[in-house]
């Protein structure tokens, strides 16, 4: 009997189940990798969406010196002859502008008799009216008869934190800013003021206090002083000088 056919015959199935799990093991192998890609792409989706959340809360940087360029042309020095101030254009019309300041700014030339002020930017300076004034919230209104491009104010007021811009002329500085955030709230001898902390002088009490987009948030009123004492500026909030004694422009 011949041998040689069996033989051959079983290494052949020798080689045909060595090739089944060589086939076998490489499919696995390859399911294995695919799961393994499969799994560091799922985790890389899972940190993309982390790092997208992340910076969604983040604050976005402010452009200030953006902010500064379209607020400045609205932005006024009041010069009574004795007292420097600053204001700010809350409404224009065919008519003419209303700007508003502090009442102690013109409170002295009010007092004398006086209605009239100088109202100054850059090389041009008009002659201002003071029209309405409200002692105790420490406003006035002072009217010119050129048409000048108003700020839009908030209707409401913004939280503790939020970043702000003073705007304004300390010393007669005019153009001047100061950046910060409303610090808090507070009622002091009967008003209502925003605390925040962007540093102010003198000059700039009338100057608005805006937010990133340029929107007035209050009128720019005091600072407290003392040994000690920094970045307590107090501004009147917007509302109460647009609740009746202008009509605004609303954001």
């Amino acid at each position: 009997m011949n041998r040689f056919p069996l033989t051959r015959l079983v290494a052949a199935a020798v080689i045909l189940t060595v090739a089944v799990l060589g086939l076998a093991a490489g499919w696995r192998a390859a399911a294995s990798l695919e799961q393994q890609v499969r799994a560091q792409q799922q985790a890389l989706a899972a940190l993309q969406r982390q790092v997208a959340t992340l910076q969604s809360r983040q604050p976005a940087d402010v452009d200030w010196s953006a902010v500064a360029a379209a607020v400045e042309p609205s932005v006024f020095t009041i010069d009574t002859g004795d007292v420097l101030g600053s204001a700010w254009v809350a409404h224009a019309d065919a008519n003419g502008s209303d700007l508003v300041t502090n009442f102690h700014v013109v409170a002295e030339a009010y007092s004398a008799g006086i209605s009239t002020v100088e109202v100054k930017h850059k090389d041009s300076t008009v002659t201002g009216t003071i029209v309405r004034v409200d002692p105790n919230d420490d406003l006035a209104i002072i009217h010119v008869a050129a048409r000048l491009t108003p700020l839009a104010s908030v209707a409401g007021r913004p939280k503790v934190g939020a970043r702000v811009m003073a705007v304004g002329s300390p010393l007669g500085l005019e153009g001047t800013i100061s950046v910060g955030v409303v610090s808090g709230y507070r009622s002091l001898d009967g008003s209502d003021y925003m605390q925040f902390s962007a540093p102010i002088s003198p000059g700039n009490s009338g100057g608005p206090v805006v937010d990133e987009q340029g929107h007035v948030l209050a009128v720019a009123s005091a600072k407290l002083v003392g040994t000690g004492v920094e970045a307590l500026s107090l501004g009147i909030p917007v509302q109460t000088a647009c609740s009746g004694l202008v009509v605004c422009s609303r954001v």
